[in-house]
């Protein structure tokens, strides 16, 4: 069996997972709503619910799909050590910025003597070109 990992990796079952979080859904709504042809939905369909992310009732002659929540815990249980590392960077960058704002504003000074040596520059090079 795959991982849960590599199992979500595949961009059609995460869109069906997505999909299937608002409320169960059949086979022809999610063909409809991924526009997938009915055997590629089934295929990633069995392919979910043989990971245990969904399981599926019959109503009439329709099957029904919805999520289960339990592999998805296991996979944010895994993530959670990586969102606190982000977290703490993020409040850093949060910290540093508030810090950021309360200083006053620095309006860097232009130096009187910077703009003639551009324009005398300038008009040196010009000289050059005309005597070629």
């Amino acid at each position: 069996m795959e991982s849960a990992f590599a199992i979500v990796a595949e961009p059609t079952r995460r869109a069906i997972l997505s999909y299937l979080l608002s409320s169960e859904r059949s086979v022809g709504e999610i063909e409809r709503e991924l526009r997938l042809p009915q055997p590629s939905v089934s295929k990633h369909l069995r392919v979910l619910r043989e990971a245990g992310f969904v399981e599926s009732r019959v109503e009439a002659q329709r099957r029904l799909y919805q999520l289960r929540l339990e592999p998805l815990r296991e996979l944010d249980e895994w993530l959670s050590p990586f969102r606190r590392f982000w977290m703490r960077h993020v409040d850093a960058l949060e910290r540093h910025l508030d810090a950021m704002e309360k200083q006053p504003a620095k309006v860097p000074k232009e130096k009187p003597s910077s703009g003639v040596r551009a324009a005398t520059g300038q008009r040196q090079r010009q000289g050059k070109d005309d005597k070629k």
